[in-house]
């Protein structure tokens, strides 16, 4: 069985560029675009790996990613930062909300297949 992937960007091209990819690794992927509807997907049916983008309408990405480690259901899953605000800060406010990995936009297609398949296989941080 295929590992899952929740994509959760507001991009219309970035999703479709993240999903072939994904896909092409050999990934099941669902999409969200949005903070609260990502939230509800992930306590519904928590993926393997959660791609997340950190501008999201309605609940930004480190507040969704702040909800989902203060949950316990939720605190141990992996979960990749992607964002097109690389600047030091974002960078440390993501790890301080509890990110596994960090990707900038423009991304590499290897950095970004790299980096969920490393998740993945490693599986939940022991947090």
């Amino acid at each position: 069985m295929n590992k899952r992937v929740l994509l959760v960007e507001d991009e219309p091209n970035i999703v479709e560029s993240l999903r072939f990819l994904l896909e092409r690794a050999g990934f099941d992927i669902s999409v969200e675009t949005e903070g609260p509807a990502a939230l509800e997907s992930v306590l519904q049916s928590p993926p393997d790996v959660l791609v997340l983008d950190v501008m999201l309408p309605e609940l930004d990405g480190f507040e969704v990613l702040r909800q989902l480690r203060a949950n316990p259901n939720t605190r141990a899953l992996p979960v990749l930062m992607l964002t097109a605000k690389g600047q030091k800060e974002n960078r440390e406010t993501a790890f301080e909300a509890g990110a596994d990995a960090f990707i900038t936009k423009p991304f590499s297609n290897t950095d970004i297949v790299d980096a969920v398949s490393n998740l993945a296989t490693r599986g939940p941080s022991q947090t």
